[in-house]
């Protein structure tokens, strides 16, 4: 004879608690920190960026040049 197989009763999640007004400001605070030192990081990366940019053209250039006055 087969038995119905049990049922794990769990525990529910833990409701949240109110959000506390202070927590909540100091959350905010902490995100705009945040976005101020990620835009601080984007503008050294685009200037980082644009300089490996030009190394690469002027490197490619040489080459070029290499390129041509060995083949004249």
């Amino acid at each position: 004879m087969t038995t119905p197989r049990r049922r794990i009763v769990r525990p529910g999640p833990p409701s949240a608690a109110p959000a506390n007004p202070q927590r909540v400001q100091k959350v905010r605070d902490m995100l705009e920190r945040e976005r101020v030192l990620l835009d601080r990081w984007m503008a050294r990366l685009k200037r980082a960026f644009t300089s490996l940019s030009k190394h690469q053209r002027r490197v490619a250039h040489l080459e070029r040049r290499i390129r041509q006055m060995e083949a004249t």
